[in-house]
């Protein structure tokens, strides 16, 4: 590449090719609702995918009312494609359900690699060639869009793939992808192949070749940018790197390699970043797939920083530490997780955060404490902190307490919550409904101890095994910014939940009090 960084020209943009509800969805327990797929569809039109891969038309009924319906309601700044095997029923099929869309193209594909054509396709090299000629013309009749694959190209001799592909341009094919299928491919050998094909294929410049590479030696996104490096101009990869086997190339690990390292790779894509974390999520949910803590750009974990080395860094210049800010891929901010290797820097500044100002003497002390605190305890919350600091937590248990607790819920109507609690010495008892149990005893205690805290985490878990095991909640409330967490453990899940809200509810009482103390004193 010669080009300059600023250049925005057509041979350095990137064609991003979104083939989550069709490659990810094969990922097995994948399966999205119909309603599902159009509502990832449409956030990946708004995010700005340039070609989205709706499904695989032929697969089901309904999966072509998928693409027909994604096809239809599609603007004019995105193609909508359907997979097709290299069979004539299928490409009729592909055709029928993207016309309607106001830029469409079939996507189909045949095996050309030996160990393909001899156990799967069982047909000789010259009957392959004529099955690429004939359907990718049976597509362009239907399409002006057709993109061609040679399934398993990193295996195929490169003799063979160039007559492959010489094939399916003279045919009528506008996009060329020579995929990794396997995963098998090393970068080197991956761009090195994108540029023999290129420049042995007489009409190359005809199409725009594409990278699709799966992830099981873990080099999918290297491979992928790779695969540009040696001529290809279109990506194809999906949120979350969702797929078959191991996954295919992360759509969000392409673009912010590229936005981030564009000295050393001078494309552009018309991505909005911002969207990454929004996606990322949504596919999650949809999928059921949850997406590991430490995963790039998107994980849980990828702007938390526990380290002391590294919070001191942080705190100090974020750049230290952090190659591309947590708002430009949807991030609310930077995570400093206190645990046991955070260091003094960090500790001050959450005391600070918590409303303490503390000399050096005491500093050290409750430094100590709280490291003695994060060899004991994996998460070390704000309401952990500040029990180091005086011991208000432990008394404020005592202001509100649950007498009594009566819960009725089934399938007949909504569910009702029956709740005595000692409010600093006082018995009420209130009678509230709710959309579930839950909600039902939540609602409940909010009745007698009005608040504006949201709920922002409600867990449960058994602590030993078997039927009778006793169950122990969390709840996190936050409120102006702040949070608050309780825990309650009961043979009762219902009684657990409600001990645990109220564990909330009277720390976060404390806070205010403090707060106020403050206020006053200031």
């Amino acid at each position: 590449m010669t080009a300059n960084a600023n250049s925005s020209s057509s041979k350095d943009r990137i064609v991003i090719f979104d083939t989550t509800l069709r490659d990810g969805e094969q990922c097995p327990g994948a399966s999205m609702t119909f309603e599902e797929k159009i509502e990832v569809a449409e956030l990946l039109e708004d995010m700005g995918v340039d070609v989205i891969e709706a499904g695989f038309p032929i697969a089901s009924q309904g999966d072509f009312e998928a693409v027909h319906e994604i096809a239809k309601r599609a603007g004019d700044t995105v193609t909508i494609a359907g997979l097709a095997r290299a069979i004539s029923g299928d490409i009729i099929r592909a055709g029928e359900a993207v016309r309607i869309a106001k830029r469409s193209r079939i996507h189909t594909f045949v095996s050309t690699s030996p160990i393909h054509l001899a156990h799967q396709m069982r047909k000789t090299e010259e009957q392959v060639l004529d099955i690429i000629a004939a359907t990718v013309a049976q597509a362009r009749n239907l399409v002006e869009d057709v993109e061609w694959s040679a399934m398993d190209a990193t295996r195929t001799p490169i003799e063979y793939l160039v007559r492959c592909v010489d094939a399916a341009i003279k045919a009528g094919a506008t996009t060329i992808n020579l995929p990794d299928t396997v995963g098998y491919a090393v970068p080197e050998e991956y761009a090195a192949m994108f540029r023999e094909v290129i420049e042995r294929v007489p009409n190359s410049d005809k199409a725009i070749f594409s990278t699709h590479c799966h992830n099981d030696l873990g080099l999918a996104v290297a491979n992928s940018l790779a695969g540009v490096a040696g001529g290809a101009r279109q990506i194809e990869c999906t949120i979350n790197g969702l797929g078959e086997r191991a996954g295919n190339a992360a759509l969000e690990e392409i673009v912010m390699a590229i936005r981030t390292r564009r000295d050393v790779m001078p494309y552009d894509s018309n991505i909005d970043a911002t969207m990454l974390t929004r996606a990322s999520k949504l596919v999650s949910n949809v999928s059921a797939f949850p997406v590991q803590y430490n995963k790039a750009i998107v994980g849980r974990n990828a702007f938390a920083h526990e380290s002391g080395i590294h919070q001191d860094g942080m705190l100090k210049n974020a750049e230290t530490y952090e190659i591309m800010t947590p708002e430009s891929v949807g991030v609310k901010a930077t995570s400093l997780v206190m645990g046991k290797h955070s260091g003094r820097h960090a500790f001050r500044e959450k005391l600070k955060e918590l409303g303490y100002e503390v000399g050096d003497n005491a500093l050290e002390d409750a430094f100590k404490r709280f490291k003695d605190l994060a060899d004991r305890k994996k998460h070390v919350y704000d309401e952990d902190i500040e029990a180091l600091i005086g011991d208000e937590v432990a008394t404020a248990a005592e202001s509100i307490r649950l007498l009594s607790l009566t819960v009725i819920a089934g399938t007949g109507g909504a569910a009702k919550a029956i709740i005595s609690l000692d409010v600093e010495g006082s018995h009420v008892t209130k009678e509230v409904s709710g959309n579930g149990p839950v909600d039902a005893i939540f609602n409940a205690i909010k009745a007698i101890v009005p608040h504006e805290a949201t709920l922002s985490l409600y867990q449960v878990h058994a602590v030993t095994e078997g039927t009778d095991a006793q169950a122990e909640v969390s709840v996190r409330l936050e409120e102006d910014g702040k949070s608050v967490t309780g825990k309650g453990a009961d043979p009762d899940t219902m009684v657990a939940s409600a001990k645990a809200y109220l564990s909330s509810l009277n720390k976060l009482m404390v806070k205010r009090q403090r707060q106020h103390a403050q206020a006053v004193n200031a």
